[in-house]
């Protein structure tokens, strides 16, 4: 019998990402949308007809019974007191990224996992972005040789601030582009290269009428003596590589986006063929100056993210994020927040 999901939340995480990979991973079955929205009410009736559209996840705890896996695609500050919902309610939790608007709120999720004996499951997606995937493989097989410096963007040209509480200040909100995409760009970091031993990080919001930051650099150093420059940025008028991996016998670089979001836009699904395949034209070069040739790229696969969840639940295979991961990813945010403000190296102690 298919595990029986109820998703939170029908905005752009819950109806590009979540929803789609759900209903195309077997052995799940999306049996409930949480959204008090008529519009997305109506457009989740349209494309998920089996799926039992609930206007508060208060329906979702009076039946824990019904679910089997809660998805919690809400905005940030509700991660946390949802995700405690469903692990009270006897319900293990798939939670977007960020887990927390901190490393301690996200500490106290991990206890009471442990106190439940359910599981929690950061939504880190982009660890199955193909060129990632392509980068981590060469990393791991040596190709590169001894890596020295990892270099990854994820730049937006979005020079007009668009209100919402992606743009607050407020710490409950995590707000700004180092809790967004940086989160993305240094769990990529840490999953390559483990826990950094210290943060060094420029955060500025340079938009006319930004408060958040929205154009933000950190540098990790990671104890086996890799360095990991990150950049993320709305006011990118020109992008750079998306990838560079540096390495002593060769390196590696990308230009553009992952294509999985804009198919998953367009109504594309996993189950489509050509899902997650890159053109030939968008591969990476991999080599040294003077000898360098296309490296193909490996597809991507967000729905394995779920698929490892199905496994876990089933199997009791290691979850496909671990939350302790999620957790140093949100102590290295807090550090390069105190980095930007203090304009200091912040050593990372270990945990």
């Amino acid at each position: 019998m298919d595990l029986r999901v109820a998703l939170i939340g029908y905005g752009t995480g819950g109806s590009v990402f979540h929803a789609p990979l759900i209903a195309a991973v077997p052995g799940l079955r999306l049996a409930a949308v949480v959204t008090g929205d008529p519009r997305r009410a109506k457009a989740v009736r349209e494309r998920y007809p089996g799926a039992e559209v609930v206007d508060s996840a208060d329906r979702l705890w009076s039946a824990p019974e019904d679910y089997d896996l809660v998805v919690v695609a809400a905005p940030n500050r509700q991660h946390v007191p949802l995700a405690r919902a469903a692990l009270t309610s006897g319900v293990p939790v798939v939670v977007d990224k960020p887990v927390a608007a901190s490393a301690a709120d996200a500490r106290s999720l991990a206890a009471l996992s442990a106190v439940r004996g359910r599981p929690v499951f950061p939504f880190h997606n982009r660890r199955w972005d193909g060129d990632y995937r392509t980068a981590r493989r060469l990393v791991e097989s040596g190709a590169l040789g001894d890596v020295l410096r990892f270099e990854s963007r994820f730049e937006r040209w979005r020079p007009e601030v668009r209100p919402g509480w992606k743009e607050s200040t407020d710490p409950l909100d995590a707000g700004g582009i180092l809790f967004d995409l940086g989160s993305h760009l240094i769990d990529q970091a840490i999953t390559l290269f483990g826990r950094p031993d210290a943060v060094y990080a420029e955060a500025d919001a340079r938009r006319p009428g930004a408060a958040a930051a929205d154009d933000v650099f950190v540098a990790l150093a990671h104890p086996g003596g890799q360095r990991s420059h990150l950049w993320m940025s709305a006011t990118a008028a020109h992008l750079g590589p998306r990838l560079r991996v540096l390495g002593g016998r060769a390196s590696y670089t990308v230009y553009g986006m992952d294509g999985q979001e804009e198919q998953l836009r367009g109504g594309r699904t996993p189950r489509d063929p050509g899902y997650g395949i890159a053109a030939p034209e968008s591969y990476g070069l991999l080599g040294t100056p003077g000898d360098q040739a296309p490296e193909p790229t490996a597809p991507g696969a967000y729905h394995d993210f779920y698929a490892g969840v199905v496994r876990t639940l089933r199997e009791g295979a290691p979850p496909p994020v671990a939350l302790t991961d999620a957790i140093t990813g949100l102590e290295v945010i807090e550090a390069a927040v105190r980095s930007a403000r203090e304009r200091t190296v912040v050593p990372l102690a270990d945990q």
